[in-house]
């Protein structure tokens, strides 16, 4: 069925597409009955107003965008983005708003991108996930005024209003619970080292361990992945002397580290206890089901969103600090398997 427009309108009506043009924006120029009669023949064609061409001509475009810089495979079965997204997607859909989501491969054409999207009109703001310690996108979309709100800690955001959590607590919440389990060999296999809250979670972990009066822990550094997550533990796990807890960045990592475990005869959580972050429909699914950190990601999303559009209609936007991530004990973690004594 062809789309009704502005010319349909005018031929019902019998009036020019100005005056239909003057009527469906409320300008001058049309008498108060015209107005009136010109949007109810609108409403009974069931005409809406071309987004793209209300943007060229200075109005909202009524979406912001949202680019994810992770491979698409990530994205389709980590749980974090998709429940990120479902909160985001909530307050936008009270506000008859879109969201415009796109993947890339690196920085420079998700800066890129910001530039196409704003310049084209196609949105109206942007979120920046997944802030680097050193962010080229934060002095981009400033540049060119490009309303965005940064997820991530604020310290990297560039001025920026940042919606974030502490990380850091986190990691002191899981460090002193596997410390007080009597574990001393802890190692992490976290995600890219040049984001900004995996540097937040690294020197958090060091001083945990420092406070736990423990040695300090290996940490390796991933892109996220099950097939890295699972490379990296079995690596751990297979040198002289291994770990006795293993800390996920991501759930993925974790349940792919449960088959290494498996491969290699260690018994979860009497050889070796695991912890995940954050967890997830797979974290509970899986046998023992995995400790792990817990927060509400859909209402992160949520504020992440409320600010966006705040900022977008011009008010002024401060860095929102979200509830931390409280670690929850289940069944991949227990006392240590007892140090083998002198032969």
């Amino acid at each position: 069925m062809k789309r009704p427009t502005m010319a349909d309108i005018a031929r019902r009506a019998g009036v020019s597409k100005v005056a239909v043009s003057y009527a469906l924006n409320d300008q001058p120029g049309v008498s108060e009955a015209t107005r009136a009669s010109i949007k109810s023949i609108a409403a009974e064609l069931g005409w809406r107003p071309n987004s793209a061409a209300r943007a060229l001509t200075g109005g909202r475009a009524q979406a912001v965008g949202l680019i994810v810089r992770r491979p698409a495979r990530t994205l389709g079965v980590e749980p974090f983005f998709m429940e990120f997204i479902s909160g985001v997607e909530a307050v936008l859909a009270e506000h008859a708003y879109a969201l415009m989501l796109q993947m890339v491969a690196d920085q420079a054409q998700e800066i890129e991108v910001c530039r196409r999207w704003w310049g084209e009109r196609r949105v109206d703001g942007v979120l920046l996930m997944d802030l680097q310690t050193e962010d080229a996108r934060v002095g981009a979309v400033r540049d060119i005024a490009l309303p965005a709100v940064a997820i991530g800690p604020p310290e990297v955001a560039g001025g920026l209003p940042a919606v974030w959590s502490d990380d850091g607590e986190s990691v002191h919440e899981i460090v002193r619970y596997l410390a007080a389990l009597g574990h001393r060999r802890i190692a992490r296999i976290a995600g890219p080292a040049e984001l900004a809250h995996t540097a937040v979670r690294d020197a958090a972990l060091a001083e945990a361990c420092r406070e736990a009066g423990i040695p300090a822990a290996a940490v390796v550094h991933t892109d996220y992945t099950g097939d890295e997550g699972a490379r990296a533990a079995r690596a751990l796990l297979i040198a002289p002397v291994r770990p006795t807890a293993l800390v996920f960045d991501n759930d993925i990592m974790a349940v792919a580290a449960l088959s290494v475990a498996q491969e290699l005869g260690l018994s979860i959580p009497a050889d070796l206890s695991v912890v995940a972050w954050d967890e997830s429909p797979l974290t509970q699914v899986v046998r023992p089901t995995l400790s792990a950190v817990t927060r509400d990601i859909p209402a992160y999303g949520a504020r992440s969103a409320t600010a966006l559009l705040s900022l977008i209609r011009g008010e002024d936007v401060t860095s929102v600090r979200d509830g931390y991530a409280h670690f929850v004990p289940r069944g991949s973690t227990a006392p240590p398997p007892p140090e083998p004594g002198p032969r």
